[in-house]
C-alpha cells in the first residue's frame, strides 16, 4: 500500500499543480487531502475546481469549516469567500471532520478531536513553535484504532512514532510554508523553504514508512498576488519560506 498525503493548500494552485505532477511522476495513484483547501488571498475558486475534479478522499479543515459557517451566515468580505460559488461551499460542507481511509489510516486536520489544534507541535510562551512531548501526542491519539494517523494544520512537517508502534504524520503544507497568528500568544511559523511540501506513506516489509517531499515551483505569481492583497507575511513565506515580520 502506497499513497500520498497533501494538506493546507490554501488556494495556491501552482503549488498544488506542482505537487500533483510530482506524485504522478512517481507513479502514485492514491492521494488523500487533510483540509484547509482554499482559504486565503490566492486562487480559491481555481484551486477548489482542481480538487473537486480530482475527487480525493478529504477531510474538512478549520478554515474550510469557517468558510462554510460564513456561507450559512450569508455574507463575508473575505477575498476567498468572494471568489467561491455555491458548488464550492457545498463541496467543503460535504467533507467529514475525520475519515478512516482504507480501514488502516485515520485522517484529521488539527488533531483527532479538534480541527484547530496544534498537536505534534505547540507554540511556546516566546511565540516559537516547538515539538510536542510524546505524552501529549499519545493522549491525542487515544482511542484511534488505526496503524497510521495523518494530521495537518500547523504546516510543519513531522513524523512521530508512538510507543505502541503507530505512526503519526503531518505532511506539511502544499501552499503556505509560513504564517503568523495571535493565539495563545503572537507567533510565527516558518518552514524555511518555499517549496511545496507533501508526504508519501508506504506499507511494506511489515511496517509503515513515511517520506516528506519538497517540490520546487515558480512562486512569483502567488507571492505577488498575496502582496497585492496586503498579505505581506504570506507573500514573504511563499517567496522565501520565511515569514516577514510586521514593520519590516
Amino acid at each position: 500500500m502506497k499513497f500520498a498525503a497533501i494538506a493546507d493548500v490554501h488556494g495556491n494552485r501552482p503549488a498544488l499543480e506542482a505537487v500533483l505532477a510530482d506524485i504522478a511522476a512517481l507513479g502514485i495513484d492514491e492521494v488523500v487531502n487533510l483540509g484547509d483547501h482554499v482559504s486565503g488571498p490566492l486562487e480559491a475558486a481555481r484551486t477548489a475546481d482542481l480538487l473537486i475534479e480530482r475527487g480525493f478522499p478529504s477531510v474538512q479543515g478549520d478554515q474550510d469549516r469557517i468558510l462554510v459557517e460564513l456561507w450559512h451566515a450569508g455574507a463575508s468580505a473575505r477575498s476567498d469567500f468572494q471568489q467561491l460559488e455555491r458548488k464550492h461551499f457545498d463541496w467543503m460542507a460535504s467533507m467529514p471532520s475525520t475519515l478512516l481511509y482504507r480501514e488502516r489510516v485515520f485522517l484529521c486536520h488539527g488533531s483527532p478531536g479538534n480541527d484547530a489544534a496544534f498537536w505534534l507541535d505547540h507554540i511556546g510562551d516566546d511565540g516559537c513553535p516547538r515539538p510536542s512531548g510524546i505524552d501529549l501526542i499519545e493522549a491525542g491519539a487515544e482511542g484511534i484504532d488505526a496503524e497510521i494517523i495523518l494530521c495537518a494544520h500547523t504546516h510543519i512537517p513531522r513524523v512521530v512514532r508512538l510507543r505502541d508502534g503507530r505512526l503519526v504524520v503531518n505532511p506539511g503544507s502544499v501552499g503556505l510554508p509560513g504564517y503568523d497568528g495571535k493565539v495563545p500568544v503572537p507567533y510565527v511559523v516558518e518552514v524555511g523553504t518555499p517549496h511545496a511540501c507533501y508526504a508519501i506513506l508506504e506499507h511494506a516489509g511489515g511496517g509503515w514508512s513515511a517520506m516528506i517531499r519538497y517540490v520546487p515551483y515558480d512562486t512569483t505569481a502567488m507571492a505577488a498576488l498575496a502582496r497585492a492583497k496586503g498579505m505581506l507575511t504570506w507573500a514573504s513565506a511563499i517567496a522565501t519560506g520565511w515569514a516577514q515580520r510586521k514593520g519590516k
